[in-house]
């Protein structure tokens, strides 16, 4: 594969606080950029990371036809280079361009345009545990006009991130609300897709839910209001009476990566693991009887987040005692320890490079 790479006179490495990172606010020193046109996706370009030229008129502004992924790369304890299950988030990527009417990307395009793009900026790779780069791949139409149809051109764009833990609260219990009168998804929509629109939607919600001192936002069903569908950004899973129980994929969920790391490894440990719907009065009503022993989201940029508290028309459930559980921690330190090559890949979760 033909790659033109325009490298930077000089890094920026060196005017970074690779310890003292936030999440997502500093960008290494290249990006990936692969044009389509003419119904096909063009030769990748490396280039500086920096401003994109583009028209007011972008259709991709006015009528939001992009998609993204999130990825995350590790140094290991052999000094190489991990990617963590790049085949399953690609396979979501295109999942997602299906839904938007985005041309899907081949995965040898995919992934050697990004091994080479994470080769070349290596040294913004943390080394400390708990710290990765993070990928961020996404797809944006590029036609310019006012009106609203499927765009002819495309950039796939591909910027690379160090960062530390997602929430502030690292490995310690956050604080849930449950999404009351608002609206994330209905079946039909675009739930399961990785899209802006999404986000969009949760973004009102979840600053009033800060605004109470919470850290996200619990969403329920479309209709009912009842049926527990997933968190702002991860998945939700619940210890209940020794099984481990998680709302299914029924298309206005998104289809977790780190989710299908837990299920599969609790299957594995011998743990009931139940697909199914589950009400917030299910939940209240556990937690009342003591069968409800850990609540914990999973997602790439948190990996495992337990849950201390879930409030619900002003109910307050205490969770383990406002602690990591358990179960949670075994996870966390089991899909840690894979992505850091501290316990061996008998999944074939890991690319390495």
């Amino acid at each position: 594969m033909n790659i033109d790479i325009n490298r930077v006179k000089q890094s920026k490495i060196n005017n970074v606080d690779m310890v003292n990172l936030n999440f997502g606010e500093v960008f290494s020193d290249h990006m990936l950029v692969i044009d389509y046109a003419d119904g096909c996706w063009q030769d990748p370009q490396i280039v500086p990371y920096g401003k994109m030229n583009i028209f007011p008129s972008m259709c991709a502004i006015h009528y939001g036809q992009v998609v993204f992924e999130g990825i995350k790369a590790f140094y290991n304890k052999h000094g190489k280079i991990n990617i963590f299950r790049p085949q399953k988030y690609h396979g979501r990527l295109n999942k997602s361009c299906r839904r938007l009417c985005i041309p899907e990307i081949n995965y040898d395009l995919f992934l050697d345009s990004m091994s080479e793009l994470i080769k070349l900026d290596k040294a913004w790779i943390p080394r400390q545990h708990g710290y990765s780069l993070y990928i961020r791949p996404f797809i944006f139409a590029t036609d310019n006009y006012i009106g609203v149809r499927v765009s002819e051109t495309y950039r796939f764009t591909i910027i690379l991130s160090p960062v530390a833990a997602y929430y502030k609260e690292g490995l310690n219990p956050v604080r849930l609300i449950t999404s009351g009168e608002y609206v994330r998804a209905c079946k039909g929509g675009l739930g399961a897709a990785k899209t802006p629109a999404n986000y969009a939607a949760s973004l009102l919600p979840a600053h009033e839910a800060k605004e109470k001192g919470f850290t996200q936002v619990l969403w329920l069903d479309a209709f009912e209001h009842k049926y527990i569908e997933e968190v702002g950004t991860m998945n939700i899973c619940f210890v209940i009476n020794n099984e481990l129980v998680t709302p299914p994929l029924d298309g206005t969920i998104l289809e977790g990566t780190t989710r299908d790391c837990v299920l599969h490894l609790a299957k594995e440990w011998g743990i009931i693991v139940m697909e199914r719907k589950i009400t917030i009065d299910e939940v209240i009503t556990a937690s009342r009887s003591g069968k409800l022993t850990e609540v914990f989201g999973t997602g790439t940029a948190a990996v495992i987040s337990p849950v201390g508290e879930i409030q619900h028309q002003g109910k307050l459930l205490k969770i383990n005692g406002d602690k990591i559980g358990p179960l949670s921690q075994k996870f966390y330190d089991e899909v840690t320890a894979i992505q850091y090559g501290e316990k061996p890949d008998k999944y074939d979760w890991i690319l390495t490079i």
